[in-house]
């Protein structure tokens, strides 16, 4: 504007402060005067005249409501493992069950442990924020498991296992551990009391294990027997009611799978540092772990090859059955017409009903309500049956693994380290097994929860509450289970949550860091480590079933209408055991995520499927038709050749 005019400072002063430090300390002071006087941080404008300090104007700073306060503590969210239960987009319902099963059991597990209740007490805040829902997707929030792990003797050891178990990628920063040091940190006294205590307690609980299991199964069997009123013909009060009760009896009381997977993380840990310490081998316990026994996820592939075996009888039924555009109900209606085939598929219902892709979302539809990927994998298995001539109708009981004794690897142990080392092979193995075989009980019982949930959505339509039954999963568990609330309420929620979830464009990163309250955050930036660009030469993960595989790749984003050529290398974000229709026709699995005691490298080590798991990128950077090398002992990933 005419009038005005620009100074510049010349070269030779630009680098010389224009103010002293204690012109610096008076302007700052001046700041927090003014944020304290109005209540809020200033934007202030100022002058210095002859040494004085004028206040020129001041007013709020707007933008601070999205801006983290840098002096805020650090918060680190991770979905490395927790990914493989709820990938994607997870309802507001879902979460609010998950978050409510995880604030009740890890309570419960530090009890079992023998941790004191005045700890316990100290520390309740941690125990209702293990999870978090950002975007619509779920992550672990790593402080609180950090936190309640600190609660227990060998921190710094555990710590490792736990990393490993979950599948976390990158180390806790200094910062977070610190503090969560400093606040579960007590008097020597009471750290040694507690120390002792909690040591009694692992062992009490090591010795009664498997007690403890068998007690859990019949509680459940109990629990979970159909009730005296199916559920279609219960009232919105009386499934409410059931829902308390499964509550009160189990999910309040799931004290067995809880202390087995502590186990299973601390002997898996032990025994791979064994391999590496006294066998010099990076990959041994894997293979050591190949036999654990009678895994209840590794049934539903044999029973698919058994239903195969009787479907390819017929080219007919075959054909209709591995063509994924073809109806489910024309699919049934053939499967009806052989009686054999009629009665494997119902068993397999019976048995494997609630065993669903994304099971633990009780928005999922089961096997039972959605047949078709488990038709298909019939079909697909059948013709391929059809072209090996040397099958046999009854597949092959699966092979044993050497015993110990067998192994020349483990020849130079001798004495008292290989009665050590036997004797954590065991009880790794035992509790891997027990692991997996106890989470499919933990299906059952959201089986059960999700037919109540929908039952209970329909009787709320019914009374005009809501508008469509599944519009219950809009709301959160406790308004759900709430018969006080108004349709009003009730709306309002379904509503304002549908307009929250329309808002998300791209979901947050796998691992990203946070700074107070998380509604000052309009995106998440991943951590520093994840940043970094990958390129194919750097393909590798952790060798999780060992085994040299040389084929073609089938990159699977929506296993709901997905199909596997035979010998496909079959290529994953995550899997979950809804996932197990499609491996009888793999011949390796890649997973983007998940870890050495996650669903998909229990399951690939039981049925002796090559697998490679904590792949950063996989699926980006692999597509279908290339054509690699994989060895599931190192992890290692060559592209022979790109589509």
């Amino acid at each position: 504007p005419e009038g005005t005019a620009t100074t510049l400072t010349p070269p030779e002063k630009q680098d010389i402060p224009c103010l002293t430090e204690a012109q610096i300390k008076q302007v700052a002071a001046l700041a927090r005067l003014c944020a304290s006087h109005f209540g809020c941080p200033q934007d202030i404008e100022w002058a210095l005249a002859d040494g004085e300090l004028y206040l020129l104007q001041s007013r709020p700073i707007t933008t601070l409501a999205h801006t983290p306060d840098p002096d805020d503590p650090l918060t680190v969210w991770d979905n490395s493992n927790i990914a493989e239960s709820y990938s994607g987009i997870t309802s507001p319902l879902t979460f609010s069950f998950a978050a409510r099963i995880y604030e009740h059991v890890y309570r419960e597990f530090c009890g079992l442990l023998s941790v004191p209740k005045s700890r316990i007490r100290a520390n309740d805040f941690v125990f209702s924020q293990m999870l978090g829902h950002h975007h619509g997707h779920v992550y672990y929030n790593l402080n609180s498991w950090y936190h309640v792990l600190a609660m227990l003797p060998g921190f710094s050891l555990n710590r490792s296992f736990m990393e490993q178990m979950m599948g976390v990628k990158e180390p806790m920063p200094d910062e977070v551990v610190h503090a969560i040091l400093k606040q579960t940190q007590t008097t020597k006294l009471k750290d040694t009391w507690g120390l002792l205590r909690t040591f009694t307690g692992l062992i009490r609980n090591q010795c009664n294990l498997e007690t403890n299991i068998r007690k859990f199964y019949h509680r459940l069997n109990q629990a979970l027997a159909a009730p005296d009123q199916p559920l279609t013909e219960m009232s919105a009060t009386e499934l409410r009611s059931h829902y308390h009760d499964l509550e009160s009896k189990l999910l309040k009381r799931w004290d067995a799978p809880l202390v087995n997977d502590f186990f299973a993380m601390i002997y898996y840990g032990v025994l791979q540092s064994l391999c590496k310490k006294w066998l010099n081998s990076s990959s041994l316990h894997n293979q050591l772990l190949l036999d654990t026994g009678d895994i209840i996820s590794a049934e539903p592939p044999r029973r698919i090859n058994a239903m195969a075996a009787i479907a390819k009888n017929s080219s007919t039924l075959t054909n209709l059955l591995a063509d994924p555009n073809a109806s489910t109900s024309d699919k049934l209606s053939a499967i009806s017409k052989l009686p054999e085939l009629e009665a494997a598929y119902l068993s397999y219902l019976e048995k494997f009903g609630d065993r669903c892709l994304e099971e633990l979302k009780l928005e999922s539809p089961s096997v039972g309500e959605n047949p078709q990927a488990l038709l298909t994998s019939i079909g697909i298995m059948a013709n391929r049956l059809l072209t090996q001539p040397t099958s046999t109708s009854e597949p092959p009981p699966p092979t044993q693994a050497p015993s110990p004794a067998d192994i020349p690897a483990l020849d130079p142990l001798t004495g008292i380290k290989r009665k050590l080392f036997l004797w954590v092979l065991r009880q790794a193995k035992d509790r891997v097994r027990d692991r997996e075989n106890l989470r499919f009980e933990r299906t059952r019982l959201f089986g059960r929860v999700r037919n109540i949930i929908r039952e209970l959505g329909k009787r709320m339509q019914q009374d005009r509450l809501i508008d469509t039954a599944d519009d219950i999963f809009w709301l959160p568990l406790q308004d759900a289970m709430n018969p006080s609330l108004t349709a009003q309420q009730l709306q309002t929620t379904i509503q304002s949550n549908k307009q929250h979830f329309d808002s998300f464009i791209t979901p947050p990163p796998d691992r990203f860091e946070t700074r107070g309250p998380l509604s000052r955050y309009r995106e998440f930036t991943p951590t520093s480590a994840q940043q970094t660009e990958l390129l194919e030469g750097d393909l590798s993960g952790i060798g999780a079933c060992p085994g040299i595989v040389r084929g073609s790749v089938r990159v699977v984003t929506e296993p709901q209408s997905a199909t596997l050529r035979e010998g496909e290398i079959l290529v994953a974000q995550q899997t979950d055991p809804g996932w197990v229709v499609l491996f009888p026709s793999a011949s390796a699995l890649l997973v983007e995520r998940g870890s050495l005691l996650s669903h998909s490298a229990i399951v690939a080590r039981e049925l002796r499927l090559p697998c490679i798991v904590s792949i950063r990128n996989v699926t980006q950077l692999l597509h279908t038709g290339d054509i690699i090398e994989i060895d599931g002992s190192t992890g290692s990933i060559r592209i022979i050749e790109k589509a």
